[in-house]
């Protein structure tokens, strides 16, 4: 389990994604997906002493991304969420972050709990 602040810096961003999401604002829900999930990978990589506690959201995920040690559901989550958007403004595969970020967070938090094999 993470921290309570922690949480409650998750909880909020993914409220930010749900309400922009709602505006019709789908960049803004994108942003705040990646935050969300930037802040339970950074927590889980400097729970491992994997991290500095203070790298960005996308520096934590494409760590989590290319970590050998990290299973295959979780870098998978991490590579959509660090995809680049094509000149349309669009994301190459059709993925939904909100989902991918709930996702990750969730295994995450399973993980850091030794509740997953690696």
């Amino acid at each position: 389990m993470f921290a309570s602040r922690t949480q409650a810096e998750i909880a909020q961003e993914l409220e930010r994604a749900q309400k922009a999401r709602l505006d019709k604002n789908e960049g803004m829900a994108r942003v705040c997906a990646r935050r969300a999930a930037g802040l339970a990978a950074r927590a889980y990589l400097s729970h491992r002493g994997d991290s500095p506690p203070n790298c960005s959201a996308l520096d934590a995920l494409t760590i989590l991304r290319d970590h050998p040690d990290v299973p295959l559901p979780v870098r998978q989550c991490a590579n959509h969420l660090t995809l680049r958007l094509t000149r349309d403004h669009e994301l190459p595969v059709a993925v939904d972050l909100l989902v991918e970020a709930k996702n990750i967070i969730s295994q995450l938090e399973l993980l850091r709990g030794g509740k997953i094999d690696r």
